[in-house]
Order: C-alpha cells, then sequence, then structure tokens
C-alpha cells in the first residue's frame, strides 16, 4: 500500500531567498532555465533545484518547447500566503489602533490636567 503523497508546503518553498527571488522574476515574464541561470551565480543544477521545489509546491508551472523548459509564476498558491499574511495584518491594524487611541487619550487627559491646573 503506497502512503498518501504530502502536498508540498508552500511555505516552505518561499523560504528561501533565492526562490523567493525566482518566484519574482518569473512574475514579470516566462524564461528558460538558461535564461534563469544567466542572473545567479550558482550552477545550472542547484537553479533547477530551486525551480523544481518552486513548481512542485505549485507556484511555478513548466512549459516544455521541444528540448527546453520554460517557467512562469503560478498565482494560485500564493492566494494561500495572502490570507495567512490578512489575518496578522488585521492584528496589527487592531494593535495600532489600540495605541493610537491609548495615546489620544492620554494626550486629552493631560491637556484637561493643564487647564484645571
Amino acid at each position: 500500500m503506497n502512503a498518501p503523497s504530502k502536498k508540498p508546503d508552500v511555505f516552505q518553498a518561499i523560504a528561501d531567498p533565492t526562490r523567493r527571488k525566482l518566484i519574482q522574476m518569473l512574475s514579470e515574464q516566462e524564461m528558460a532555465v538558461n535564461t534563469i541561470s544567466g542572473h545567479f551565480s550558482m550552477t545550472r543544477t542547484a537553479v533547477s533545484k530551486h525551480l523544481r521545489i518552486l513548481t512542485d509546491a505549485g507556484l511555478l508551472q513548466e512549459t516544455k518547447f521541444g528540448r527546453e523548459t520554460r517557467y512562469k509564476t503560478s498565482h494560485e498558491p500564493l492566494l494561500e500566503l495572502k490570507r495567512w499574511l490578512s489575518y496578522y495584518e488585521r492584528f496589527w491594524e487592531n494593535k495600532m489602533n489600540m495605541l493610537r487611541h491609548y495615546v489620544e487619550n492620554d494626550e486629552q487627559r493631560e491637556s484637561s490636567e493643564r487647564h484645571t491646573e
């Protein structure tokens, strides 16, 4: 019996700065492996490994043109990241609103205390 394959973790895939740079590059245009490799000071094999991780996580789509493989960004998995981050965005907005409310009330309190003196 085969164990069910586990879906690659999008968060782990973007944890590496090289892979984040690859996503950014490929979001602007589709590129072949040779072109992509020229932007990095690592071997083509190392770049290919990063591309494979991103492809397995669904963050990149690959298309074969003869012997050449081209890559482009797949935006749907990025929505998972956006949803996760949006929770923390709301959290920080709430904290900042509470701080602003505290500071404004404190300033008003100090102002009223000065007027009563």
